[in-house]
């Protein structure tokens, strides 16, 4: 690891994207790859399912008992596997089996090469700050939860706008009318926010986004701030006109009076980079930037 102790990993964890036919492939052939060079292997519940059964583990089981994640699937397997790390400083080498993968900056054919540096230490981490989302019921905290790219509060299937009161630092904000309101870290910029319409955020800008889908008033803009800020929602509409989800995979139902606190998270997640790989090269590639 650049500039830091190396790390010397003795047991590996595989993570894989469900129902895949070409997992069948590549994990035995990883699996024996991993048991030549003297690692220890296990892997999760869904890979075990397309392996035809054997000694899976729940993501959060998986994350407590190795020194390295490899996830194999695209963006949505990462999140997933992120969340599952919790607080642990392990590093995750996240390999693309699907299709843009944003986040996913090693390719399958690369898998080998970067677990051989990774296994000499020769690898970068970037560090991805996460989102802390609670949902505040009767003036409990009824729901916890760290999210990779971002925090939703979004219209249910029958509603037509949904009205919240937005504060930041406990300044009000206002009020906004709107299919929903995106609550993002720097890496989230580049998912559903991006297809809002809010900003592009290098990963190393200590920012938090928040932005608006589809608002009733088209002067309604993102708005930008220092990671130290707390924002907070307050559900107006009545019950189960709205819901909340974290990073497009958990979703809970809301009522009015909800209160959706986001703020920085104390724990990151660490990403296991190609070397000189940046993250307009990412952009370019990825986007299709500056292409005609």
């Amino acid at each position: 690891m650049a500039g830091e102790t190396r790390l010397q990993f003795q047991s590996v964890g595989i993570i894989s994207k469900p129902r895949r036919p070409d997992i069948q492939k590549i994990v035995p052939e990883l699996l024996q790859w991993l048991a030549e060079r003297g690692l220890a292997c296990s892997y999760d519940l869904e890979t075990s399912e397309a392996l035809g059964g054997g000694d899976g583990r729940t993501r959060e089981q998986l994350a407590a008992q190795v020194d390295l994640l490899v996830v194999l699937g695209g963006d949505g397997t990462l999140l997933s596997a992120a969340r599952a790390v919790g607080g642990r400083n392990i590093p995750l080498l996240a390999v693309n089996l699907g299709g843009l993968g944003f986040l996913m900056t090693t390719g399958p054919h690369e898998l080998y090469p970067a677990l051989e540096r990774a296994l000499r230490g020769e690898f970068e981490v970037q560090r991805r700050p996460l989102l802390r989302g609670q949902l505040i019921r009767d003036q409990q905290v009824t729901a916890c939860y760290d999210a990779l790219n971002d925090v939703v509060v979004n219209k249910a299937a029958m509603a037509r706008v949904i009205e919240m009161d937005a504060f930041v630092d406990e300044e009000f904000v206002c009020s906004y009318r709107a299919d929903g309101l995106i609550i993002s870290t720097p890496t989230g910029s580049t998912a559903y926010s991006l297809s809002a319409g809010g900003p592009v955020v290098a990963p190393a800008v200590a920012a938090i986004c928040i932005t608006p889908i589809c608002p009733h008033t088209l002067t309604n803009r993102p708005v930008l701030l220092p990671d130290s800020a707390q924002v907070e929602v307050v559900v107006k509409d009545a019950d189960d006109a709205s819901y909340l989800t974290v990073d497009g995979q958990v979703g809970l139902g809301l009522r009015s009076h909800d209160r959706v606190r986001c703020f920085s998270s104390p724990y990151q997640v660490h990403l296991i980079q190609p070397q000189r790989l940046r993250f307009f090269d990412v952009l370019r590639d990825k986007m299709k930037w500056g292409e005609r």
